[in-house]
């Protein structure tokens, strides 16, 4: 057996996804990869993530980073890149600054990280002469896959925006809106999170949260139903929604949960998965392309779920054509 053979074979034993997020990987490699710049997959993890996607027929990648450290990090992962395009970089600055060009200028249809902080690649990202910036606010959004519960649920924003104004809870519910349809939710339901779900003026998250529905009322937020504040019971169970006798097209019925900030948003994504069992993809939207921001505590399975929500996100872009992935 050969070393790609091999890879395949050890990669193909992996746990199987949750089967929502499996879904959505079966459906993004039922289309053409998305070219994709890896910057900086230095070390085992991150090249190990770029090949997992490659082989799942996801991403068509490009390695961007010092040439002589990544291929030690495959050789160490046991992994065959001789196929692989590496555009040498000498540092992460870099390597950050030269794979946002290329998604710019066209040569690349979304970004993932390797193994450089997330400020160095933000940096160049958010950049206000050559980055990847649009009129709207950059977001992360996680997608969580929570079993017993009866449809993913969309977290945001919890890895970007440490204390977003009102504006900027606006765009980020149109990124998470705009990301729903990617997914395939049509009219995505989004409670707005406060810890009650009436507003009390000395808190400042209920008044926000009423300010951005009646803004989904008079089209500053389109494509998806709002509603706030909403404690988290009543927003996804309409049990709880009932007893407080809230009416709401939201209340108990949510697929997007925009939080207060981003403290109690990694709160709950990762109550969510360590205490929930569920699965997370996440993806940071509002750039001219999706980024995917891999962890060293990512699960393989999480690592390619993020790979392939933001596949759907390029490949929805592109007007890529699915074939049937049932």
């Amino acid at each position: 057996m050969d070393l790609h053979s091999a890879t395949m074979s050890r990669l193909a034993g992996a746990l199987p996804l949750h089967p929502r997020l499996d879904a959505l990987v079966r459906r993004a490699a039922s289309a053409a990869p998305a070219r994709t710049v890896v910057v900086m997959p230095t070390d085992e993890l991150s090249i190990e993530a770029a090949v997992e996607a490659t082989i799942a027929g996801l991403i068509e990648p490009i390695l961007v980073g010092p040439r002589d450290a990544i291929a030690a990090a495959a050789a160490r992962a046991g992994l065959d890149i001789g196929g692989y395009r590496i555009v040498e970089a000498d540092d992460a600055r870099q390597a950050a600054a030269m794979a946002v060009a290329m998604a710019r200028d066209g040569g690349a249809a979304m970004l993932m990280k390797g193994a450089l902080h997330t400020d160095d690649l933000m940096h160049a990202v958010v950049s206000a002469a050559g980055g990847l910036r649009t009129s709207r606010r950059i977001s992360h959004s996680f997608i969580m896959d929570v079993p017993h519960f009866p449809r993913l649920v969309i977290v945001t924003d919890a890895a970007v925006n440490i204390a977003p104004t009102l504006m900027e809870k606006r765009d980020i519910i149109q990124n998470a809106i705009d990301l729903a349809h990617v997914l395939g939710i049509k009219l995505p339901r989004v409670a707005v999170l406060a810890a009650t779900e009436t507003v009390n003026p000395d808190m400042l998250t209920t008044v926000e949260a009423a300010a951005l529905s009646k803004m989904a009322d008079r089209g500053q937020i389109t494509g998806g139903l709002v509603d706030g504040p909403l404690a988290l019971d009543n927003a996804v169970d309409l049990e709880a929604a009932r007893v407080k006798g809230i009416v709401s097209p939201v209340a108990g019925l949510a697929d997007i949960l925009l939080v207060p900030g981003l403290e109690a948003g990694n709160m709950v994504a990762k109550d969510l998965t360590f205490m929930a069992g569920a699965g997370a993809a996440g993806v940071v939207t509002g750039a001219r392309v999706p980024i995917v921001l891999t962890s060293r505590a990512d699960s393989p399975e999480a690592r390619k779920s993020s790979c392939a929500v933001a596949a759907l996100m390029a490949q929805a872009a592109s007007g890529a054509a699915f074939r049937d992935a049932a």
